[in-house]
């Protein structure tokens, strides 16, 4: 979702165009006309934080009006392919063909400085030695998290039922979690995974899904044998 804000500048001086410089638009001195505001939210992440875009568009919008009465404001919904992976706030970016993403997608050095400061390195799941990186630090997870990661990665595209989780990574223990307990462990792991926790994406009814996409990497010694799959 993005929210595109225009409200009324102050007039500025006219530009009058010398003999020598025509008077194009590229030419005339810019001004700030408004903002947008990029959101990356689907609507399941929505309700589970108990609201919906349309009702978080209101409120934005009620709140624009209500600090600045002479703003206009529009809204546009990005829509994506189903699944497809990335942050929600990238993939909206890009739906919404935002010159900056679209030239980091391109791979031509149009990104901004912010980001390619921010994203360094991206997430580095490395599997042989049992840790995963975020921009070149050290995730924290527990074993049970890295172990619920792992589990994922290694079925990458695949989603993974709860009782699957459960079977494979507690067997008959007699601690085994409940499905809603795996929910839990689904959410600390995510946030610890901070701003990368769209690689883990929910199939709402079924389980969960690793998501591979360009800031990610998996160091492993060796494939996963196909009997995992």
């Amino acid at each position: 979702m993005t929210l595109a804000l225009t409200a009324t500048a102050p007039a500025v001086a006219p530009h009058s165009p010398t003999r020598n410089q025509p008077d194009t638009e590229a030419s005339r001195p810019v001004e700030p006309r408004g903002f947008v505001i990029y959101v990356g939210l689907d609507e399941t992440k929505a309700a589970t934080d108990g609201t919906s875009l349309a009702q978080l568009v209101d409120a934005i919008r009620e709140l624009t009006a209500e600090v600045a009465p002479s703003a206009e404001t529009y809204a546009a919904v990005a829509l994506a392919p189903a699944g497809v992976g990335g942050r929600d706030v990238d993939v909206v970016r890009l739906a919404l063909q935002d010159p900056a993403a679209l030239a980091k997608q391109r791979g031509d050095g149009g990104g901004s400085q912010q980001d390619a400061d921010r994203h360094p390195d991206g997430v580095i799941v490395d599997i042989s030695r049992k840790r995963v990186l975020l921009d070149g630090e050290p995730a924290g997870l527990t074993y049970k998290e890295f172990e619920l990661l792992q589990y994922l990665v290694l079925r990458e595209g695949r989603t993974v039922e709860r009782n699957e989780i459960i079977e494979h990574l507690w067997g008959a223990e007699d601690d085994a979690p409940s499905e809603r307990t795996i929910d839990v462990h689904v959410r600390r792991l995510r946030a610890k995974l901070a701003h990368y926790q769209d690689i883990v994406r929910t199939v709402r009814g079924v389980g969960y899904r690793f998501d591979r996409h360009a800031d990610v990497s998996i160091r492993q010694i060796s494939a996963p044998s196909p009997d995992l799959f």
